[in-house]
């Protein structure tokens, strides 16, 4: 990938890393560790993967994308207002009574939203969904699923990536996010449900693993999972949950609740600190 491609997407991503911090502060609660570790893939997707328009951001030929981890809904909004679906000035209103932004996306009342997702589990299954109809009627459209490690300890995982498999959903890209914590602890000591690899491999999926914070294999992955012919692939993204924020990363404490102001202006001027290293 070219310098100044490289430098932009991370400046994306950095903004979206704000805006994550901006809505679960004004929230006053929210879930911004795993929202933050995915900030980088949901950059390179929405603006170099996917054929979207928010202009039109129901068009029949879209690509989809489903947030399986519906709990990080700041990383998806963040996401479209930086992509020009909502105004940015809207996340300051996540989880809000009267906000159309709510903790778990709704596909009803936020543009660029695919698929309601919430229960976890539930998304993934949708999104087999979507990438069937889409090969039953030859549409020219890709969906791509958003996973969290700790989801994937949910039977419901395992029963769509069957399905995927057994239906040769090439138009389906999966990228489950590996920041090794959840809510309770460490997900190795939760319920392990590691090696994920070899676990989608067995199932038939193609299998690819990278760093979750380098644009140069995100953007090998995604090109490598369009090759793919007979079988869905699987993006397994090691990544820092809480990434960007010093007191945040790896922390699993940081899975479910919002900073206060102290806390919050740290997470912003650490924000602020890489954005000026990106000038």
């Amino acid at each position: 990938m070219e310098q100044s491609k490289k430098l932009e997407l991370a400046r994306i991503a950095n903004n979206i890393r704000v805006n994550i911090i901006e809505g679960v502060y004004n929230a006053g609660c929210g879930h911004p560790g795993g929202s933050l570790s995915i900030a980088d893939i949901m950059a390179y997707l929405y603006f170099e993967e996917m054929k979207i328009d928010p202009k039109d951001p129901k068009a029949p030929a879209r690509d989809r994308f489903v947030l399986s981890k519906g709990h990080t809904a700041p990383a998806l909004y963040a996401t479209l207002a930086e992509r020009g679906f909502i105004p940015a000035e809207d996340i300051k209103t996540l989880r809000k009574t009267t906000s159309y932004l709510q903790g778990h996306p709704d596909m009803k009342g936020t543009p660029g939203v695919d698929m309601t997702t919430g229960s976890l589990g539930l998304g993934f299954s949708a999104a087999c969904g979507m990438a069937l109809s889409g090969k039953v009627t030859s549409a020219p459209y890709r969906v791509y699923a958003m996973l969290g490690d700790g989801e994937s300890e949910e039977g419901q995982v395992w029963e769509a990536a069957m399905f995927a498999a057994h239906y040769k959903l090439d138009n389906l890209v999966a990228v489950l996010d590996w920041n090794g914590l959840q809510i309770d602890g460490p997900i190795v000591e939760v319920m392990n449900p590691t090696p994920h690899d070899e676990k989608f491999r067995a199932f038939g999926w193609h299998v690819i693993s990278i760093d979750a914070h380098d644009f140069d294999a995100i953007e090998a992955a995604f090109a490598e999972a369009r090759t793919v012919v007979g079988k869905p692939t699987v993006i397994i993204a090691k990544s820092v949950k809480g990434k960007g924020v010093s007191y945040m990363e790896n922390k699993c404490e940081w899975h479910g609740q919002a900073p206060k102001e102290d806390l919050y202006k740290v997470a912003i001027a650490d924000l602020e600190k890489i954005a000026e290293s990106l000038k």
